[in-house]
């Protein structure tokens, strides 16, 4: 009953973030409905306070720019080759919604229960990339298109708007149940650890990893690939 309830709870979150307040708040602000639900700002809009790069403890000072409220990786004819950046936070439950931008042709990630020191430096993975992407076709079934469980299993029909346009990704990892969400959409969701977890992990890149992905909580990650693609809005709810 009390897992009942806490569902009903992240539901309920879940149709505030979709609602009309959310659509015409500014980026990178918290409406008053959010900050009473307990959600906040995993990134300020202007800064790199609270996160470093994934080689140091610092900020990259080149390859991630921050301008006009969006945080963007740049490509490596543009100065980019900076690497991933990570939350200086590791979490465990949560609701994280981002929004992304993505340019024709580009690929980047938004991973989570990052922990360098497990599983080789792999973890979950929510897939952002343009269909134009040669990885989109390949891995099983399209688990390496757009809003999918990176490598493992496929998003079932997620809409991305055209490229150039914000597109807005949310991730609900409530203990071992998670969902991947897109524009508004529930496209997948699976229970860590599970039979279905498992034989899906086995199928992938990380088989040689035991119990990959099952681990209880890390840092969020934005993956630097090596194409221009920009973030806003980042928003986590700590669920417990």
């Amino acid at each position: 009953m009390r897992h009942l309830l806490g569902m009903v709870a992240v539901m309920m979150s879940v149709t505030a973030l979709f609602g009309h307040e959310a659509c015409c708040a500014a980026p990178n602000t918290l409406t008053e409905q959010e900050r009473k639900d307990g959600w906040r700002l995993l990134w300020d809009g202007k800064s790199g306070e609270g996160w470093r790069s994934i080689k140091s403890d610092q900020f990259p000072d080149k390859g991630w720019e921050i301008a006009n409220g969006e945080l963007t990786v740049l490509p490596k004819n543009a100065g980019g080759g900076a690497g991933d950046i990570i939350t200086r936070e590791t979490f465990s439950s949560f609701i994280l919604k981002v929004d992304f931008r993505l340019t024709e042709g580009a690929n980047s990630g938004i991973k989570y229960l990052f922990d360098p020191k497990r599983h080789g430096g792999t973890t979950l993975e929510y897939q952002v990339l343009d269909a134009k992407h040669p990885d989109a076709t390949k891995g099983l079934n399209g688990n390496r298109t757009v809003a999918s469980f990176y490598d493992v299993l496929p998003a079932v029909g997620a809409k991305p708007k055209p490229v150039g346009e914000w597109n807005t990704a949310m991730i609900v990892c409530d203990g071992r149940k998670v969902e991947h969400w897109l524009n508004g959409e529930k496209v997948l969701s699976f229970e860590r650890g599970s039979e279905e977890f498992r034989k899906a992990v086995a199928q992938s890149k990380f088989n040689k990893y035991p119990n990959w992905g099952e681990q209880e909580a890390g840092h969020i990650l934005l993956q630097d690939h090596n194409d221009r693609v920009s973030y806003r809005n980042i928003k986590i709810k700590v669920l417990k």
